[in-house]
């Protein structure tokens, strides 16, 4: 995402370095870069005068040219000074001691470089004057300054980054450089509504209420080193903490951000898909791309998925002549830079997948294009998950998968037959001041193993729906996006209604040396994929319209892609919830301005959701034959 959000302070620098300088190396990769690099720094010039802060560092051996590797960044480029040195360099070791020039830059308003910082920069089709900047022009500005006053470079520049760094290698492709030949956006948010403010509406509370504080290092054009601050939240049941908070509105109250942060602001301030989020979309000016682009993400992405997926969707139909490589693998946010991403949480991937996406995925990709070296890597390379096997596909989603509907039927049943009941429902209590938790455990983070988490605590819950099939009598495998499809009605005017697709294992299932302690396998409910949606914009996110209580009403919402096999044995399970807290904010179930709400509009209601032959929910999923 564009945030790292981890709401332990300590864990946010830790974080902080490793994100916005992936492949963090050892003792041996910091005395390496010493023996081998010399750091320069420079204030490069924009077309409009401003100056961004960029750390370069150049191989010693002067014996032949480099290509440059950029990783531009609003995390800082820190350490600051020409004796100071980062602990490694580039996406991983591999790049280290392969040999490139290395050049990091503080984006336009952050950290040493001048400029106000606007969040997820709009971009601009048309570039009349040089007063007209984006992050594509600033882009375009620093490589010609680079190719130009670098010495022994080759002329071959690529760029990578994760998360926000990984939205500027996005828009890192619109300067268009012909110098640019290799880009790889990874976890790159693409629109700001979809990625981390909101997910369909919802607004992503536990994510975003830690995250600024420490964002926020300065909010003028004035160059600082200075670092954000943290929360003092008197607790650590992030449950609690958010229950007592109350309304979202009670967030800029004084002791939290006291109405100072422009950017929280900001997000409060537009609640709805208005012209402040479209100008913060970046797939409609994705076209006339030249540049080699892997766009990588990961199945369990908490913040950037939608971005991973889109990104990379949008880029294939729109350049069909540009070559486009997209990666998922079994990761969370970042997973696949550092560590072995052999495992989440309870769930076991059989293998160090991280360390096979750095060497022969990205590595190759970049050597390949910006060295000449080695094979061309397949376009699409994804990890499944349930049979933990990596499969290659020349495009994705995969052509064969045959799109079916799985349906919700009386009696808690799930089955790809469609139902036969004139008249069917299920209805439970939604009470948003005794929501559903996202996590069995107390914790004040956005724990990023709650997308695999066990759900066997939320099914016990009176306030969740289940549907599941029989055990499956053979393999299926899911490729490509999940859609709901709900027939729903509420005795209130707004609710939210939150899916979640889950792999549920046989009796025989076995621990592994990952699951945890008191955790037993047998019968988990691992989800697979979830996602909530806002009610009051199932016509438009732009158009938040309320329920009439008791009507039937279709609401229909993406859950983004997975490639996962339900094998033999297990079943199938669909639970639905109309809180997810605090993962997402509480909807008082009254259709208003969510994020003025008074602590006393929070009102309990009656939830259905229909399973007749007349007002079918399903969803619609892609099967492997």
């Amino acid at each position: 995402m564009k945030k790292l959000n981890f709401l332990v302070f300590g864990f946010i620098l830790c974080a902080f370095t490793s994100f916005a300088q992936p492949g963090q190396g050892n003792g041996s990769d910091a005395a390496y870069v010493k023996a081998n690099y010399t750091k320069y720094e420079y204030q490069v010039p924009m077309r409009d005068g401003a100056k961004l802060f960029t750390s370069v560092y150049v191989p010693k051996d002067t014996s032949k040219k480099y290509p440059i590797m950029m990783d531009r960044t609003p995390y800082s480029v820190a350490p600051y000074g020409l004796d100071k040195y980062k602990p490694s360099l580039g996406p991983s070791q591999l790049f280290l001691q392969d040999g490139y020039i290395f050049v990091y830059q503080d984006v336009r308003g952050r950290w040493m470089s001048e400029g106000i910082f606007r969040e997820m920069t709009p971009e601009l089709e048309d570039h009349k004057t040089s007063k007209d900047v984006d992050e594509g022009t600033d882009t375009y500005d620093t490589i010609d300054w680079l190719i130009k006053n670098l010495p022994n470079n080759t002329g071959k520049v690529g760029v990578w980054g994760i998360s926000y760094p990984g939205f500027f290698t996005t828009t890192s492709l619109l300067s268009r450089h012909p110098a640019l030949v290799a880009a790889s956006p990874q976890a790159p948010m693409s629109d700001l509504y979809r990625d981390d403010a909101f997910h369909n509406g919802a607004f992503m509370l536990v994510a975003n209420f830690g995250f600024y504080p420490f964002f926020t290092n300065r909010q003028d054009g004035k160059p600082t080193q200075a670092r954000g601050g943290s929360f003092n939240y008197g607790t650590e049941d992030g449950y609690e903490f958010y229950l007592k908070l109350g309304s979202v509105k009670h967030s800029n109250d004084k002791q939290w951000y006291a109405d100072t942060v422009r950017l929280w602001n900001e997000m409060l301030d537009h609640p709805n898909y208005d012209q402040h989020w479209r100008d913060r979309n970046v797939l409609p000016h994705l076209h006339d791309i030249k540049t080699a682009t892997l766009v990588t993400g990961g199945w369990y992405d908490a913040e950037d998925l939608y971005g991973a997926i889109n990104t990379y969707k949008t880029l294939i139909k729109d350049n069909p002549s540009t070559p486009i490589y997209f990666t998922m693998g079994p990761w969370v946010h970042g997973g696949w830079a550092r560590g072995p991403g052999d495992h989440l949480g309870d769930i076991d991937f059989g293998a160090a997948t991280g360390a096979y996406y750095r060497e022969k995925i990205e590595f190759a990709f970049f050597s390949h294009y910006l060295k000449g070296t080695g094979d061309d890597i397949p376009k699409v390379s994804t990890f499944e998950t349930g049979t933990n096997q990596w499969k290659t596909y020349n495009t994705w989603p995969p052509k064969d998968a045959e799109e079916k509907k799985l349906y919700f039927l009386p009696g808690g049943k799930l089955s790809f037959e469609a139902p036969k009941a004139e008249a069917s429902s299920d209805e439970f209590t939604s009470d948003p001041n005794k929501p559903v938790p996202f996590i069995a455990s107390t914790d004040m983070d956005m724990k990023r193993e709650y997308m695999t988490a066990d759900q066997r605590f939320a099914e016990s819950r009176p306030d969740v729906l289940t549907y599941q099939t029989d055990v499956l009598d053979h393999d299926i495998t899911l490729a490509g996006n999940i859609w709901a499809n709900l027939k729903v009605s509420t005795t209130g005017t707004d609710a939210d209604w939150v899916v979640k697709v889950i792999d549920v294992y046989p009796d025989t299932a076995k621990n592994s040396k990952f699951t945890g302690q008191g955790v037993y396998m047998s019968h988990y409910e691992q989800m697979v994929r979830s996602e909530s949606m806002r009610g009051k914009f199932r016509t438009g996110f732009d158009k938040p319209e309320p329920f009439v209580p008791g009507k039937v009403s279709p609401v229909n919402f993406e859950l983004q892609d997975v490639l996962h096999t339900f094998k033999k044995g297990h079943r199938i399970m669909v639970q639905v919830q109309s809180s997810w807290f605090p993962l997402i904010d509480r909807n008082p179930q009254v259709f208003e301005d969510i994020m003025k709400a008074n602590d006393g509009d929070f009102r309990k209601a009656v939830n259905k959701v229909y399973t007749s032959k007349e007002n079918p929910s399903f969803l619609k999923v892609r099967v492997m034959p």
